[in-house]
């Protein structure tokens, strides 16, 4: 899986197109990021960058668009009515793909440390990567902005986590951190009315209303503040507003954390709010982008209350969180265009995509690419999707209620396997041709001969781990099935002993391909611990799956 994160620099210019190209220029110059929104604002004098690439990538492209807005932009004359304390203001990291928020708090701190050392800016931590909690606010950490900074940060409680105490009247100061994404999510009514659709919004959002006592005035403390009752809705912030274009009412809400209030939570929480009010939800609307997790944990929550197995295809359980939300109601929703992760995956020209004839005709070629190894996962992925199928076959049968505790595990594993399987079947094509790549490298100076010698044995070593990685994932294959086997669907029970047999042509596919590899690896303690790995795991996968069809042979057997 590729990792990915999410970064949102805001920079302190709205006004000047120009400038604004430019620095977002710096962005595309690193290959491995791509720049998907750019939002300028002329009031605020500001605008909100949103790019996503590897971890690497991203801190590079951050790094470059953050050091042309320090030659670009000059503190000392900005004005605007958003807070402001640097010509790049803020840049926080969010995981995606593959990481986590240490992930995304360790490139802050390593980007921070960076913009420091080199651009000679003062660098705050905020968010999950803040060094402190009074610095986990970013409101905290901009009191006082620019104006304020150069007194500010020769405080020794508000030294700089990095980079100069003396204030870079140019560049101001900027605030690195971590936080979750955010998803703008509108949940549309069948109303016109704004106060209807806001009294919606006071019930669901974190910070509630204004709470009345007995004679219906507000209750207030001692300060005479008004005392607030809470929403349903931990992270989110919502308003009731209506929308010319739409000729009706919605709840707009943010919501800043989607792991604790999720979109189908906020969806569900509005429904059930709307009717106190005679109300009715519609449909919903997301603005800009959506984490794939997001759209998959959706389409699961709406199988669940229907009683259904969530062991099936992404597809399909994109496509369920589609209907069940009405994302659709107010126009066209593209999950190609929508979902972040698949705006910025490759999407063609993968193995995966071709048709089954055109996967077996590319393999028949003289190419030594696809071959054996992309053959091995792809029964293994054939393998879990059989045993996934059992599951679903079986959850929801009336009469098999007693199994499906057992298989509902099945499907959802199954498929992930499925699809980590799929992946190394272009995983070892690709491994092959970095070899290869390897292998072309120039060799005319002693220098050249070293650094070829030593890119053909890391390619080598990753050529034997994919296969190895193979062999693993066949044993989870196994398990699975012998599950389908025991507690699967009867009449399913050949279904779950092919899954076996492809499980097993997997692991003795993927065990061929470690060892036709070892010899070329010079490193010899490493190659006999994973060849004595690797055997192990053949040898287990031999006897499960011998086990599993031999199961399957006395069940098909004892059937009426």
């Amino acid at each position: 899986m590729q990792k990915l994160v999410e970064c949102v620099p805001n920079f302190s210019e709205g006004r000047d197109l120009e400038k604004i190209r430019l620095i977002t220029d710096e962005i595309e110059t690193v290959p491995g990021v791509q720049l998907l929104d750019v939002d300028p604002g002329a009031d605020t004098n500001r605008t909100v960058v949103t790019f996503v690439g590897s971890p690497d990538d991203a801190v590079e492209a951050a790094f470059r668009a953050i050091r042309k807005a320090a030659q670009l932009i000059d503190m000392a004359t900005h004005s605007g009515e958003h807070p402001r304390m640097g010509a790049t203001d803020v840049c926080p990291f969010v995981p995606l793909q593959g990481t986590t928020m240490e992930d995304c708090a360790a490139l802050a701190r390593t980007l921070g440390e960076r913009v420091g050392k080199e651009l000679g800016i003062s660098v705050y931590l905020y968010g999950e990567a803040a060094s402190s909690p009074q610095r986990q606010s970013l409101a905290d950490v901009r009191s006082g902005e620019y104006e304020a900074m150069a007194e500010k940060i020769r405080k020794p409680e508000w030294k700089p986590d990095f980079g100069p105490t003396t204030l870079n009247t140019r560049a101001g100061v900027t605030a690195v951190g971590a936080r979750e994404f955010l998803i703008a999510y509108n949940v549309n009514l069948n109303t016109k009315s704004k106060t209807l659709a806001h009294e919606v919004a006071l019930d669901v959002r974190e910070l509630g209303r204004n709470k009345r006592g007995a004679d219906g005035k507000f209750v207030r403390d001692a300060d005479g503040t008004p005392v607030k009752e809470s929403g349903r809705l931990k992270e989110c912030r919502a308003v009731g507003w209506f929308i010319d274009e739409y000729a009706r009412a919605q709840i707009s809400m943010n919501l800043t954390n989607y792991k604790v209030t999720s979109m189908h939570a906020a969806f569900d929480a509005c429904e059930e709010e709307a009717r106190k009010y005679g109300l009715r939800v519609t449909g919903s609307e997301l603005v800009g982008l959506i984490p794939l997790d997001a759209m998959r944990d959706a389409g699961r929550h709406y199988l669940e209350k229907q009683g259904l197995s969530t062991g099936v295809p992404e597809r399909d359980l994109i496509e369920l969180a589609i209907q069940s939300l009405g994302l659709a109601e107010l126009g066209e929703f593209d999950p190609e265009q929508k979902i972040i992760e698949y705006r910025v995956q490759k999407r063609s020209g993968r193995l995966i995509d071709m048709t089954v004839q055109g996967f077996a005709d590319e393999l028949s070629t003289d190419s030594p690419a696809p071959g054996g190894g992309s053959v091995a996962a792809l029964c293994g992925a054939l393998g879990g999707a059989l045993a996934a199928m059992v599951a679903n076959l079986t959850i929801g049968k009336k009469k098999l209620q007693e199994s499906w505790d057992a298989m509902r595990p099945v499907g959802d594993q199954g498929q992930s396997v499925k699809d980590r399987l799929l992946h190394l079947v272009d995983a070892d094509t690709d491994a092959f041709n970095s070899l290869m790549a390897a292998m072309r490298l120039p060799k005319n100076t002693d220098e050249e001969v070293a650094a070829r010698t030593t890119a053909m044995q890391d390619a080598t070593k990753e050529a034997t781990l994919i296969p190895f990685r193979v062999l693993e994932a066949s044993l989870e294959v196994l398990g699975l099935a012998e599950t389908a086997a025991e507690h699967g669907n009867p009449n399913s029970a050949s279904d779950a002993g092919v899954a076996a047999l492809c499980a097993r042509t997997c692991a003795e596919g993927a065990f061929l391909n470690v060892l036709i590899n070892l010899p070329g690896i010079d490193d010899r303690a490493w190659t006999e611990d994973l060849r004595t790995r690797a055997q192990a795991h053949c040898q287990a996968a031999r006897r499960q799956a011998d086990a599993i069809v031999t199961a399957v042979e006395k069940k098909i057997a004892e059937q009426p």
